[in-house]
């Protein structure tokens, strides 16, 4: 499945959408800036009236209170545009973070695979304030721009000579800013690109933790972490150098530049072209002029802004196929048959998880998915309730292909329960039934008695209200939470990846003793890393290189010592699976 992306999605159109959410704001900030820039021309002005009274001897007065109210006004606006900005970039960052979360949220597991865990969180933390910044950024550099042409136009009306000796430079100093803002700008996006990367790849290796620990790998992994270390220096280098190029170049040119204007102004004055105090508005209105070229500071913040507002245009504007319900199609009502068919999902753009797969599970039945690290069992699992999309091929629940179904009637229809369930809710109540908050007391807690939860929570400081941060829970009693939470959802499949894998021999037994019960009728399909938890499902799906290596009860399959192997192995979840899953 490839991202829908739009021209419409593009960082311009994500400042047009966060100017109507904050027009007051984006206003204040807009008009302040433009504001700033006049009192900025007016300024020079009003000192060579002031000067030129005290020089001929006229009464300084009136000069110097309008001179005085120049720049007490050019003092204010700028401390009220500086107050606007950060209200709006606070504001704009706090709604894009929003919108953020709520696609991350939305697309689920899958977004993790399209931009790696560790570049959805530089993006979230990073390059959404950078969004924000893009106003301000804009209309500082265009402020900037207009005033430097209205400096050249004042400097134009003191002398001719003076524009004139500012323009023989204009051209070679416009090629200078240019070149340093095409190959900055794609410096910064590949230096952010590379960082996100080493926080993905680190992310990987913490959620896969205890494999590497149980492989002895941790060498192997810092290797593969630090991987594009040298790649990042190396771009950090560029950066740094087409950063000192250009200002290398800018402070060789402007003084050459300022000696010209103000030679050509000082023999203005000596054959009384100029006044002693236009000489001064001329030095005033020439820092004006080259003040555009000479602000790498400002250049670097507009280019930085642009870089994040790309990246978070880029997340926001990728979509799943169907994520409205007006223009999805109704899942009709059946039983629980899933049915995949040519499957094919693909990790990080090259390597390929599941390979044409093909499996279907009977409505009502419970299929075991068994096979050795990086088979694609919780990736397989993950697609069951379209918490991530295939790259080819077809998803189908009872029927109904799951890509053209909308996405929370297709995660509604199934329940999950996870290794590491997320502990979401203010009590123990409240965190059996976040999948169902309509629940009663009386079915929580028969939840809770099937997923043999209800006798520890009881024994908890407050029972079903306490905390769950004030809950000292072993791993098994979170799973056997996290097994409640699934069985209370009323769902057509429930999927246990690895849902018991901390809970010891006896306490499993009856956990699936007691969900025999409570899952009867629903088809269920089981993340399986134990022998006697694939011998408890109807069928098991063997996988393999990302396929159905066999299809059959766990007794058949015994027989076969490749079968056998997969559980003498020992095998654990890869942390590409955890990561998927």
């Amino acid at each position: 499945m490839q991202p829908l992306v739009t021209a419409a999605d593009s960082p311009d159109r994500l400042i047009m959408q966060a100017l109507r959410q904050t027009p007051a704001w984006g206003a204040v900030v807009v008009l302040c800036t433009v504001a700033g820039g006049g009192l900025s021309l007016l300024a020079p002005a009003v000192l060579a009236m002031t000067v030129d009274a005290v020089v001929h001897g006229r009464p300084p007065g009136a000069a110097l209170a309008l001179l005085a109210g120049t720049l007490l006004a050019e003092m204010l606006v700028g401390a009220l545009a500086a107050i606007a900005a950060a209200g709006y970039r606070t504001r704009v960052t706090a709604g894009l973070r929003l919108r953020f979360v709520d696609r991350v949220i939305e697309f689920g597991p899958d977004g993790a695979r399209r931009f790696g865990a560790g570049g959805l969180v530089s993006r979230l933390t990073v390059d959404t304030p950078g969004a924000g910044e893009m106003l301000p950024a804009i209309a500082g550099a265009t402020v900037t721009a207009a005033t430097a042409i209205g400096a050249l136009v004042a400097l134009a009306l003191i002398d001719w000579r003076l524009a004139a000796s500012v323009g023989l430079g204009l051209p070679l100093m416009a090629v200078i800013v240019r070149r340093f803002v095409v190959q900055t700008g794609g410096l910064l996006e590949r230096y952010q690109r590379l960082q996100a990367d080493i926080a993905t790849r680190l992310m990987d290796a913490h959620t896969g933790a205890r494999t590497i620990r149980a492989n002895a790998t941790s060498a192997q992994e810092v290797r593969r972490v630090l991987r594009p270390r040298h790649e990042l220096s190396s771009t950090g280098r560029d950066l740094w150098s087409a950063t000192r190029g250009f200002a290398a170049r800018v402070a060789l040119l402007l003084p050459c530049l300022e000696a010209l204007v103000l030679g050509v102004g000082g023999l203005g004055v000596v054959h009384g072209r100029i006044s002693p105090g236009e000489l001064l508005a001329a030095a005033v209105y020439l820092r004006l002029a080259l003040g555009a070229m000479d602000r790498i500071d400002g250049l670097m913040y507009s280019l930085q802004a642009r870089v994040g507002a790309h990246r978070t245009a880029e997340v926001l504007a990728t979509r799943p196929p169907i994520v409205s319900a007006a223009d999805a199609r109704p899942l009709p009502a059946g039983p629980g048959a899933l049915s995949l068919s040519k499957v094919t999902v693909r990790a990080g753009g090259d390597r390929t998880v599941l390979d044409r797969l093909d499996l279907d599970v009977p409505a009502g039945a419970s299929v075991a998915l068994v096979g050795r690290s990086g088979a694609g069992k919780s990736t397989l699992a993950a697609l069951a309730g379209r918490l991530i999309d295939p790259d080819d091929g077809t998803v189908s629940l009872d029927g109904a292909d799951l890509s053209g179904v909308e996405l929370g009637t297709a995660r509604a229809a199934v329940a999950y329960a996870f290794e590491r369930p997320a502990l979401l809710g203010a009590d123990m109540h409240a965190l059996i039934a976040f999948g169902r908050p309509d629940a009663t007391t009386a079915q929580v807690q028969a939840a809770a008695r099937s997923a043999q939860a209800d006798a520890f929570i009881r024994r908890l400081p407050s029972g079903y209200a306490t905390a769950p941060a004030d809950a000292p829970l072993s791993g098994g009693e979170r799973q056997r939470l996290g097994l409640a939470q699934a069985v209370l959802r009323d769902a057509r499949l429930i999927v246990l990846d690895d849902a018991t894998s901390s809970l010891d021999t006896a306490t499993e037994l009856r956990v699936a003793q007691a969900l025999e019960d409570a899952l009867a009728g629903r088809t269920s399909l089981i993340v399986a890393h134990r022998a006697s938890a694939a011998a408890r499902a109807d069928l098991v799906a063997w996988l393999d290189a990302g396929r159905v290596r066999a299809l059959g009860p766990h007794a058949e399959l015994w027989q076969d010592p490749a079968y056998r192997a997969v559980f003498a192995a020992g095998d654990v979840p890869a942390p590409l699976e955890e990561l998927v899953a």
